[in-house]
């Protein structure tokens, strides 16, 4: 089978992937923007694409089986594009890495480790136990609010109950009170959940039905103090009102996933078209909290599994689109 992994992100899961597949495959490695010496026949002839765009302007892939997305989210794939008869499909793997960020960076606000180390080598001995200056907050103080109990969500709520928080989820289907989760909410509730907590989680995909899901109203619930950050996608949280509220200094932020991304145009933009990177009260990242080699490795499981599975005329996993 002709398997073309469609630009910069999707070359990463190519690696070694000759190797994982055995013999009775052709890879090709495109770039993102099909521009090189027979990319574009190489993408219309392909019988499996690895991608994470797919749009009007792309050449049409009629020869395809499986289109498989190497992320969760599938967003910038227009199912209107894809041939008939092929598949949409995703892939997970990455809910360890991304809760792990979590953790990470809400630790660093309560365990100030590098601050401390700059300070100590300056001879300052502020936080020297005993001293009444130097005292911590603790994270198991913290009530955490998920929105969104996919895998990530899951993934997270596990890791904070481990550290004592007190974990609250709004979701759009049930989520029961378990050991992991003390109360939960309807998406239509979360603006009854917001003044609850202590830092407020999105860690949604972005759909017709999630997009400014977390607005003005919401933010303006959320306690003065609190923290909110986004794992999930950018414009699930609205962008004006997210660069309001951190403005007014009334809440702080810690943003992973954003409004505007690297381009063949605009290789290294700033990630909105606001001023967030101006801020004080704001820890911005470059949407890397799931890109870790555990990742890559889990993802790329999914990745020859479901080449397998289209090659012995199976169903493979992970499907978006068709539904069933």
């Amino acid at each position: 089978m002709l398997i073309v992994f469609h630009g910069a992100n999707a070359e990463t899961f190519s690696i070694g992937i000759e190797d994982r597949l055995g013999a009775g495959h052709e890879v090709v490695r495109v770039s993102d923007a099909l521009d090189g010496d027979g990319e574009r026949e190489a993408f219309e002839k392909a019988e499996i694409i690895v991608g994470i765009a797919l749009k009007e302007h792309h050449p049409t892939p009629r020869a395809l089986k499986l289109y498989q997305s190497p992320a969760a989210g599938v967003d910038q794939i227009d199912v209107g594009c894809l041939p008939e008869g092929s598949t949409l499909c995703n892939a997970f793997g990455h809910e360890t890495a991304i809760a792990e960020y979590v953790m990470a960076a809400l630790l660093a606000r309560h365990v100030p480790l590098v601050r401390v180390d700059a300070q100590l080598r300056q001879g300052n001995w502020e936080h020297w136990a005993g001293r009444p200056t130097g005292l911590r907050s603790e994270l198991r103080s913290q009530t955490l609010g998920i929105v969104g109990f996919g895998h990530i969500g899951k993934a997270i709520a596990k890791a904070a109950k481990a550290f004592g928080m007190r974990v609250l989820v709004a979701n759009r289907s049930v989520v029961e009170p378990t050991d992991v989760v003390d109360e939960s909410f309807g998406l239509e509730r979360l603006g009854e959940m917001a003044p609850m907590v202590d830092v407020l989680l999105a860690t949604l995909p972005l759909t017709e039905e999630t997009r400014g899901l977390i607005g003005a109203d919401v933010l303006s619930a959320l306690p003065n103090g609190a923290v909110i950050m986004n794992v999930g996608r950018g414009a699930v949280i609205e962008e004006h009102a997210l660069y309001d509220a951190f403005a007014s200094g009334r809440i702080s932020g810690i943003i992973d996933t954003w409004y505007r991304y690297p381009s063949v145009e605009n290789p290294e933009p700033h990630p909105s078209e606001l001023p967030f990177h101006e801020l004080p009260n704001l820890l911005m990242t470059p949407h890397m909290s799931a890109w870790t080699t555990g990742t890559i490795a889990r993802r790329q499981e999914v990745i020859v599994d479901n080449v397998r599975r289209i090659s012995r005329g199976e169903l493979p996993v992970n499907r978006v689109y068709p539904h069933g």
